[in-house]
């Protein structure tokens, strides 16, 4: 049993691509964790996708023994994504270790990472990696760096993860900066779960940082959270794959074999305390909210059953993942899905084609709303316009709305702000890490963020502005559904939220690009944008002509005209009772506009 006194719990925090995933590859071989000839390139990210990909998308701990120390370590994501990630970390560990790139110095996420691990109190170690690239500047950066942590340039540790250099550095300052863990060993115990997983065999698997007391296999637990009690079947630390042990103490990293079946029984942020004994649960972390949502479709109708059973099977192992059965007109029978964004949602989409071979078709991405209806005293939380309800009920929309930053070279200031206004952009403030480096924030509504506004904002600045945000809140706002008729029938699909003011251009967009795609049929077919009860925008397919006089070789001009009559009346009646099949490639054309 380690004493609380040698043992460190850290994180590594920084932006997206900066190294953190190959530091700690050089922190397993410093430490002799991992042998050479097991090593490979990002060891703690597990999926294929992870390194295919050159990202962390689930956050990973090991333990590392180190001079005689026990080195906790969690590993994180860096995309603004799965910034819930970093905070479940941040609250397990007491230090971080905040990498910089030396080429491209700090950026958006690196700010907002770094704000997270001030208000969690850790103590910060700054290191500037990737000293060793030809364009690296590591005065500019150091300099960025020491103005941004109120600090002296020389307790700035120059790093090269790939090369192996500075890493001694590094792990002697986690001993002497990172305090021990405060914790209360002859306590009752209490353990904060921070992640969990699921494995066939074993069942629901729990990672914890135990903060008082400990715990064994064979005891009787309870979760405070969810009331819940079970026996532990197993404990053990990430070594980083799961060595079992006798015990887990307080201070320390480990995991649980709880004996739950099920991930949702054992929430991220719950408290694990023996059972039959009333304690206090520990500060838990906020549960994570999906922020998009969309249609998730088999591209074949019979790969229903596997599309259920992948979305099961990756949400046993993801707990932000959510889905509810949806269907549609044109894509048949599919599900809601929700996301933490659109890198989360590509993940997904990716991983049900590679690992449970069900290519799927997405829907345009949407956000959650508040409705408040007349004389309710909670608002109506609804995923898509289908769920609005009656116009004359409503009161007040509210949207989502983010904090954005822009981190960008001063000189592109004016375009970075131009680019905002037509996202509906409401400015901030203006600060300043060095001349020339500036960060923007804004408030955004963050369904006018999700498809096109980190492509424009690089486009902008040349590729080198960043972009970070985070959910503020949710404010009012003109919204109203817009929907579409084809031959007079509504298609649920294709119905959208848009602002008042924007419902004219929206939906003439919207009919227009259907009139270019929808195969003619044999009557003219309308086509209208309405808004409650008015049409906002229409068109007309002109009907396929049909020479029903082509068999006709003379004769009385009286049978053409008994033919043409016919066909005329038989027209009237498709036109009021006929009915349109919209083709899917018609159907995702209206949506991505």
């Amino acid at each position: 049993m380690t004493s609380l006194g040698k043992i460190r719990n850290f994180c590594i925090i920084a932006h997206i691509d900066h190294g953190k995933s190959t530091l700690a590859d050089r922190f397993l071989e410093r430490t002799d964790t991992v042998p050479r000839r097991a090593m490979r390139d990002q060891y703690l990210d597990q999926m294929d996708i992870e390194r295919e990909r050159g990202i962390t998308v689930k956050l990973a701990p090991v333990r590392m023994d180190w001079r005689g120390y026990q080195l906790n370590l969690i590993d994180t994501p860096g995309h603004v994504d799965f910034a819930y990630e970093v905070s479940r970390s941040l609250a397990s560990v007491e230090g971080a270790v905040l990498v910089v790139d030396a080429s491209q110095g700090l950026q958006a996420q690196t700010l907002a990472n770094l704000e997270a691990a001030r208000r969690a109190g850790l103590a910060i170690i700054p290191v500037v990696n990737k000293i060793d690239l030809p364009n690296a500047d590591l005065p500019r950066v150091k300099t960025e760096l020491a103005q941004l942590l109120q600090i002296d340039q020389r307790s700035i540790i120059a790093a090269s993860a790939k090369q192996g250099h500075g890493i001694e550095a590094i792990l002697e300052r986690i001993i002497t900066d990172v305090p021990p863990p405060a914790g209360r060993p002859e306590q009752p115990l209490r353990a904060r779960i921070f992640d969990s997983t699921f494995d066939p065999y074993q069942g629901v698997v729990a990672y914890v940082r135990v903060v008082d007391g400990r715990i064994a296999p064979s005891m009787n637990i309870q979760f405070l959270g969810r009331q819940a009690t079970s026996t532990v079947q197993a404990v053990g630390q990430f070594h980083p794959q799961l060595v079992p042990t006798s015990t887990l103490t307080a201070g320390e990293i480990g995991y649980v074999v709880t004996g739950l079946k099920t991930v949702v029984e054992a929430r991220v942020g719950d408290t694990i305390a023996p059972a039959g004994i009333r304690l206090d649960p520990l500060t838990g972390y906020q549960p994570v909210t999906p922020m998009v949502f969309a249609g998730l479709f088999p591209a074949d109708g019979h790969d229903l059953p596997r599309l259920r059973q992948g979305l099961e099977k990756l949400r046993l192992n993801d707990a932000a993942i959510t889905f509810e059965p949806e269907h549609s007109p044109a894509l048949g029978a599919g599900f809601r899905g929700g996301f933490l964004g659109l890198l989360h949602l590509d993940i997904v989409r990716e991983r049900l084609a590679r690992e449970y071979q069900v290519p799927i078709t997405i829907t345009t991405p949407s956000v959650a709303y508040h409705v408040w209806t007349r004389g309710a005293q909670h608002p109506l939380i609804i995923r898509g316009p289908l769920e609005l309800p009656d116009a004359a009920t409503i009161e007040q929309i509210e949207e989502p709305v983010v904090k954005l930053d822009v981190l960008t070279p001063s000189q592109f200031i004016g375009p970075v702000l131009e680019t905002v206004r037509p996202y509906r952009g409401q400015f901030l403030s203006l600060g300043y890490l060095t001349p020339d480096r500036a960060v923007l924030h804004f408030s955004v509504p963050l369904a006018s963020i999700l498809v096109d506004f980190y492509d424009h904002i690089k486009s902008v600045s040349a590729g080198y502005a960043t972009v970070s945000y985070a959910l503020s809140g949710y404010r009012a706002a003109e919204l109203v559904r817009l929907d579409i008729l084809i031959a007079g029938q509504r298609f649920e699909a294709l119905s959208t939220m848009v602002y008042q003011d924007q419902q004219y251009p929206t939906g003439r967009k919207a009919v227009e690009t259907l009139k270019s795609l929808l195969p003619r049929q044999l009557f003219e077919v309308k086509i209208q944008a309405v808004v409650g009860g008015t049409i906002v925008a229409a068109a007309t397919v002109p009907a396929r002509r049909k020479d029903v006089t082509a068999k006709l070789y003379g004769g009385d001009v009286t049978r053409k005209r008994k033919l043409l009559a016919k066909q005329k009346r038989g027209k009237q009646r498709l036109r009021a009772f006929g009915k349109v099949d919209l083709p899917p490639s018609a159907y995702l054309a209206v949506l991505k506009h």
